[in-house]
């Protein structure tokens, strides 16, 4: 199992326009990718309103977790980047 600690990139955090990108892709994959906050359970990065459950804000700490390390890689990156800009 892959696995990627990242800081949230977006200036806002993961709200709806970030989450819907992040889940967009996640579509995509080939395998399932998790995202969690501490102390939380983690939620499937297909769905954009369990990302938003998550509450991470801008320099917060996610954890993305999978099978593949390459969809890992994918979905961290985006975590990271400010998806708002």
């Amino acid at each position: 199992m892959a696995k990627k600690v990242v800081t949230v990139g977006s200036s806002v955090g993961l709200h709806a326009r970030p989450a819907a990108t992040i889940a967009q892709e996640a579509a995509k994959l080939g395998s399932t990718v998790t995202l969690a906050t501490e102390g939380n359970e983690p939620v499937d990065a297909r769905s954009v309103l369990l990302i938003m459950t998550l509450g991470a804000g801008s320099g917060d700490y996610v954890t993305v977790e999978g099978n593949k390390e390459a969809d890992v890689e994918t979905i961290a990156d985006l975590v990271a980047k400010d998806l708002d800009a």
